[in-house]
């Protein structure tokens, strides 16, 4: 059985949360080990303590792929003696790799915060935080009718065509080729010197201009001709917005202290913070996992009568308390959709020959009483 490599699994993963949609300075990438390898079971994880990777061990995964960088800042040294370098040394010794995926996570359609609106059955969503707009290419590529299907499938899986909520959207226009292949040439159709036409589809799709190049390649592997014709198009069209946080709407209106009971049972926690008046209804929801303090007014722009977020400040609760947004802090961990977020994701659109594993290990610091 043959298994893919690391590096093929993180060309998947990185088609659905690329590394330019992360924050300035975020640490996402390869932390730890190597992607060369070849790798039959993938450990997802929120974060990388030593109890996930005793958990990766004794499931034979080779590859952890987290959404906590597990080195956030540089290290001044690595000791063995003390908790990190314990934690790197274990890793290293069994040969497992570890990729995180932070804040590109976090903006990624389908990412963190989608996975947290969804949880909470939010309708009409949209960006709370604009953080990217994608400049787009339209690709056009000539190939004879006998190919287009191989051609067409070929960019789609390279993540050409995908418009929304749609993917492998492209155009197919018919008409004649023709060329006269050069002595010296090797020629799929026709011979050398010879005027040749045949009929050709023309091809069309659009991309974001940073995964362009490897749409292209792939284009070039499936197509049968020696020499691909093709033109790239920059559009003045932009994709939709991408960005931290969601904005929707409950299907129905609820009063601040059901609402409070709702998040805790549709986020699996334990106990949340509110700030605000338990009576007052709310609608309409801004949620962004993980530290959220910096956007409490751009939830209050947003229209939010409620904010659901984690790790508030005492003052930042007060602030939000003065401008008339309720809040409710369900905790950083609740990022933990992520995991069976990320498996799924993987297992249904990869189509690689590896197991994705949702971990079991429970990396909340905190106890409730």
């Amino acid at each position: 059985m043959k298994f893919p490599n690391g590096q093929q699994i993180i060309e998947e993963f990185e088609k659905w949360s690329p590394k330019y949609l992360a924050m300035e300075d975020d640490p996402v990438g390869l932390h730890v080990g190597t992607l060369n390898k070849k790798i039959e079971r993938v450990l997802v994880t929120l974060d990388v303590n030593e109890a996930v990777v005793d958990e990766a061990i004794e499931k034979g995964a080779s590859l952890i792929i987290a959404h906590h960088p597990p080195i956030y800042r540089p290290l001044k040294n690595l000791q063995t003696d003390f908790p990190q370098g314990r934690l790197m040394e274990k890793l290293i010794k069994h040969d497992i790799a570890v990729y995180a995926a932070h804040t590109n996570l976090d903006v990624a359609q389908g990412g963190v915060n989608d996975l947290l609106a969804d949880a909470l059955g939010l309708q009409d969503t949209s960006v709370m935080v604009q953080t990217y707009e994608a400049e787009l290419v339209k690709i056009a590529v000539f190939v004879p009718e006998s190919h287009e299907d191989q051609v067409r499938e070929a960019l789609g899986k390279a993540g050409a065509g995908a418009i929304g909520d749609y993917e492998f959207c492209s155009y197919t226009l018919s008409g004649t080729g023709r060329f006269r292949p050069t002595q010296g040439a090797d020629p799929f159709i026709g011979e050398a010197g010879k005027m040749e036409k045949t009929a050709e589809s023309k091809i069309e799709v659009v991309i974001r201009k940073q995964e362009k190049d490897r749409a292209i390649k792939a284009m070039i592997a499936a197509h049968p001709y020696e020499e691909v014709a093709y033109d790239v198009f920059t559009l003045e069209n932009k994709e939709l917005p991408m960005g931290l946080g969601r904005v929707g709407t409950l299907e129905t209106a609820m009063s601040l202290e059901d609402f409070a009971e709702f998040v805790k049972e549709r986020l699996d926690v334990p106990a949340v913070r509110v700030v605000g008046d338990f009576t007052k209804p709310v609608r309409k929801v801004a949620v962004l996992g993980g530290d959220g303090n910096k956007y409490i007014t751009a939830a209050k722009r947003a229209g939010a009568d409620v904010y659901v977020t984690g790790d508030l400040y005492f003052h930042v609760a007060q602030d939000a308390e003065a401008i008339g947004l309720a809040v409710v802090d369900p905790g950083h961990h609740v990022e933990k959709v992520m995991i069976q977020g990320v498996v799924d994701y993987m297992a249904q659109h990869s189509g690689l020959n590896c197991t994705f594993l949702a971990s079991e290990t429970n990396t909340e610091p905190f106890r409730f009483k």
